[in-house]
Order: structure tokens, then C-alpha cells, then sequence
């Protein structure tokens, strides 16, 4: 079993950077990916940036150029740089972790941006 616990979270002013950290416990072996969702209210959760232990990375238009994942060596932490931040970008973010054939969850972080 593996535990996600996201941490960074807050809030920040437009064109203001926040820093986002997801680290995994547990048995994190035979990590595949890992990566961010976020969803704002009324909307469904979208992914935002997404990283392969092979080093493929990938990341929404909407933040690409503002935003930078990156993956601890040793798999057991995904990070998030957030820069630029925009109102837009308001939601609760989620940090996932697949593993073999299942996929892991974080409870969440919010971030708010003010315009």
C-alpha cells in the first residue's frame, strides 16, 4: 500500500510562484508515474503536468512554460514548481502515483490565486 501526503499549498497573488511536494510512503516500488491533477469547483479534475520513471514529462497547454515537475531519484517524491500563477489556475491539486496496475492518490492541496 502507498501513501501519498501533498504539501505547498496556499495562497498567493497573480503572477506569484508556489511550490508544491508529494512525497510517498509505504511500499513505492515499480513506480511507473507520477504527477498532478487539479480540479476547481463546478469543473472535472484535469491533469496538469505528469512525469514516467523513464523521464517523459508531460504537461497541460494552459501551463506549460509556467509550470515544472520534477521526480526525487529515488521515486518516492514528485514535486510541482508553479510559476506565473494565474486566478485560473485556483483549485485543489492531487498528486498521483501509479504502481504496477494501480494508481494512488494524495488528499489534496489547495491553491487560490487572487487576481
Amino acid at each position: 500500500q502507498v501513501q501519498l501526503v501533498e504539501s505547498g499549498g496556499g495562497l498567493v497573488q497573480a503572477g506569484g510562484s508556489l511550490s508544491l511536494s508529494c512525497e510517498a510512503s509505504g511500499n513505492s516500488f515499480s513506480v511507473s508515474a507520477m504527477g498532478w491533477y487539479r480540479q476547481a469547483p463546478g469543473r472535472e479534475r484535469e491533469l496538469v503536468a505528469d512525469i514516467t520513471s523513464g523521464g517523459m514529462i508531460g504537461y497541460a497547454d494552459s501551463v506549460k512554460g509556467r509550470f515544472t515537475i520534477s521526480m526525487d531519484n529515488d521515486r518516492s517524491a514528485v514535486n510541482l514548481q508553479m510559476n506565473n500563477l494565474k486566478p485560473e489556475d485556483t483549485a485543489v491539486y492531487f498528486c498521483y502515483l501509479d504502481q504496477l496496475c494501480r494508481r494512488y492518490w494524495g488528499q489534496g492541496t489547495q491553491v487560490t490565486v487572487s487576481s
